[in-house]
């Protein structure tokens, strides 16, 4: 149960994310934005790994890489 939990709080993490960029709540160049992505892809990791869903795991460590590149980026500015 707690990884199902996980699971969808990372989704509701990165479509948060999707819905406020698309309607220019915040920028996607924003930590915020990052952070979002960030901690999505870690839920939905946690849980894929748990159900054994390879494609979705290594999908969304690509998706973490990503944003915590992009943070690095912004740690940096």
């Amino acid at each position: 149960m707690f990884f199902e939990i996980i699971g969808w709080l990372g989704t509701f993490a990165v479509l948060l994310a999707y819905f406020l960029v698309s309607f220019r709540k915040i920028s996607s160049n924003s930590k915020e934005y990052q952070l979002l992505n960030l901690f999505g892809a870690i839920g939905i990791i946690l849980n894929s790994a748990i159900h054994g869903a390879l494609p979705s795991v290594g999908l969304n460590i690509t998706w973490l890489l990503i944003a915590a590149l992009a943070l690095y980026k912004i740690a940096k500015k």
